[in-house]
Order: structure tokens, then C-alpha cells, then sequence
């Protein structure tokens, strides 16, 4: 993240991400550190983190473990110190006493993480 990013919140005060100048333009990007838009105006780059939300950390993704292989996680942690994510086997990461296995990302989180429906 770099200094002259905007952070944007909702009216909850809850962090949607940030918006970054370039130019006379704007480009939105979301809390896992990742360009949402290409250049836009402002108003754009603040609708469509509006829009966005939070609601897409919720679902399940994708991550390619280099000693693991491909996994489906769950996103429990995500900020400009790092993204966490935690191995999901079905519905495991949220049972009560299952073992885990948790990865530290870095910021902006890297290509080995993408959406897994």
C-alpha cells in the first residue's frame, strides 16, 4: 500500500479499500490490495467499492499451496499487513475443534489466491 492511497470506508466506518490517484484519474482497490477498476473518476471508483463490498471475502477461494497444491480457503484476515487465509475442506475451517491449516499472504494479496466458488 502506498501512502497516497485514500481509504474508503462504508457508513459503518468498516474499510472497503482505497483509492489511488493516477493522473487527473482514479483507480479503486479492494481490502485484499487488488485493482478494482481501471482509471476512473472518482465517483466511479468510490460506487464500485461501495458495491463491491465485504460480502466477497465470505466466499470460498481458491489458493495454490506450493507444498500443499491447490486448496479451497476461506479469508479470516485481511490488511495491509498481510491476508490470511485458512483451509476450508467442506465447511471445516468453521467446525468447532477441526485442525486448520492457516497461510500469511502478503499485501496486495498474490495470483496464487483467486475466487473458487
Amino acid at each position: 500500500m502506498d501512502a497516497d492511497w485514500i481509504e474508503h470506508r462504508r457508513e459503518d466506518g468498516e474499510r472497503l479499500g482505497w483509492i489511488r490517484m493516477v493522473g487527473e484519474q482514479f483507480i479503486a482497490v479492494d481490502v485484499l490490495g487488488r485493482e478494482i477498476t481501471g482509471e476512473v473518476d472518482w465517483l466511479e471508483a468510490e460506487e464500485t467499492l461501495d458495491e463491491r463490498g465485504l460480502g466477497f471475502l465470505a466466499e470460498r477461494w481458491l489458493f495454490d499451496s506450493p507444498v500443499r497444491g491447490t486448496v479451497f480457503v476461506r479469508i479470516v484476515e485481511a490488511s495491509p499487513a498481510g491476508v490470511r487465509v485458512r483451509e476450508d475442506d467442506f465447511g471445516a475451517a468453521a467446525a468447532a475443534g477441526a485442525e486448520v491449516q492457516d497461510h500469511d499472504l502478503p499485501f496486495p494479496a498474490p495470483a496464487t489466491l483467486r475466487p473458487g466458488g
